[in-house]
C-alpha cells in the first residue's frame, strides 16, 4: 500500500500545480510572451505554493485503516518556455489495527517547457524506516523515451512507446476540458515508485463548474473568471493486466493548473484534501 501512496504523492502535486503559473495566465502580456502556437490551445500553468489538509474519507470502507490525517505542501515555479520545477511533500499519519504509522514522501522535479525532458527525485519512508530514494532523468527519443536512474541503482533503459511527463499530461487534460471532451486516455511516466513503472491514465471530465469555490483560498478576484471542471484521473499500471485502477485522484481543476477539493483513492482507503493555503507566485516572461 505504501508504494502506491508514494507514487500518488508526486501525481497530486502535478495535478495540483501541474503540477499552475500565475493566475493571470490569460493576461495579454503573458500571452505575447508565451511560445508561439494556437492561442486557443495554449495552456500556461500558474506558479504557486499550496497546502492541503488531509482527512480519512469516512464514506469509503477503509479496511484496517481506522483513522488518518495529514498534509500536502508544494511549491511550483517556472514558466511555459523554459519549464517548471516542483518541490512537494506529503505526510500522512495512519491509525491502523497494528498501531500508528507515519508515511512521508518528498518529491522534487523539473519538466522542460516542451515536455521533452524530465528530472525527478523522490524520497519516501514509512513507519520510521530508512527512506527509499528514486533519482533519475527521462528524455524523449526516437518515438519513445530514455530513462537514466542514479538511485536505487545506476542503470539506463529505453522505452519504445511514448508517454507524457506530468506537466504535459495536465496540459492535455485542460485542453480536453476546454474542448468539451468528457474523457481522455494518455500514457504517463513520472518516475514514481521504482522509476520503471508506466501508467495508462483515464481522465473523466465533468461540465464546467459555475458555482463559487467552496475553499476560502480560492475565493478571490483572480479566480472569478477562470474556468474550472471536476476531473477524476485513474491510473492503471502498464503490463499488470489490471481491470481496476491502482489509484484514482479527483479534484476541481482550474484552467491555470491550480486544483482544489482533492480526493485520493488508494483502493483500500481514501483521503479527502481541502486547500487551506494558496500563494500565487510571480511568473517570469518567457525568454523565447
Amino acid at each position: 500500500m505504501s508504494g502506491s501512496l508514494f507514487g500518488l504523492a508526486g501525481r497530486v502535486c502535478v495535478a495540483a500545480l501541474l503540477l499552475a503559473g500565475g493566475a493571470q495566465a490569460q493576461s495579454a502580456s503573458q500571452d505575447k510572451a508565451a511560445p508561439k502556437g494556437n492561442a486557443a490551445d495554449r495552456v500556461v500553468l500558474a506558479p504557486h505554493r499550496a497546502v492541503y489538509d488531509l482527512v480519512l474519507d469516512g464514506t469509503k470502507p477503509s479496511g484496517n485503516i481506522e483513522a488518518a490525517k495529514g498534509r500536502i505542501a508544494f511549491e511550483f515555479t517556472g514558466d511555459a518556455c523554459e519549464g517548471y520545477a516542483l518541490s512537494f511533500r506529503q505526510v500522512t499519519q495512519l491509525g491502523t489495527e497494528a498501531g500508528p504509522r507515519v508515511v512521508d514522501a518528498r518529491t522534487t522535479s523539473f519538466e522542460a517547457g516542451d515536455g521533452a525532458s524530465y528530472r525527478f527525485k523522490t524520497e519516501s519512508s514509512s513507519g520510521g524506516a530508512q527512506p527509499e530514494t528514486v533519482d533519475g532523468t527521462a528524455e524523449k527519443a526516437g518515438g519513445g523515451y530514455e530513462v537514466k536512474l542514479r538511485q536505487p541503482k545506476a542503470e539506463a533503459y529505453r522505452e519504445p512507446n511514448d508517454a507524457l511527463f506530468p506537466n504535459a499530461q495536465m496540459k492535455a487534460v485542460i485542453q480536453a476540458a476546454r474542448a468539451g471532451k468528457t474523457t481522455l486516455n494518455v500514457r504517463l511516466y513520472d518516475g514514481a515508485n521504482s522509476g520503471k513503472e508506466v501508467y495508462d491514465t483515464l481522465s473523466i471530465i465533468g461540465k464546467r463548474i459555475e458555482a463559487a469555490p467552496s475553499e476560502k483560498p480560492l475565493q478571490r478576484p483572480e479566480f472569478e473568471k477562470i474556468a474550472r471542471w471536476p476531473v477524476s484521473i485513474s491510473y492503471y499500471k502498464v503490463g499488470a493486466g489490471e481491470s481496476t485502477p491502482s489509484y484514482t485522484i479527483s479534484f476541481e481543476l482550474y484552467e491555470n493548473g491550480v486544483t482544489g477539493a482533492i480526493h485520493l483513492d488508494y483502493g483500500s482507503f481514501a483521503l479527502r484534501g481541502t486547500l487551506s493555503r494558496l500563494d500565487l507566485l510571480p511568473q517570469e516572461p518567457c525568454a523565447k
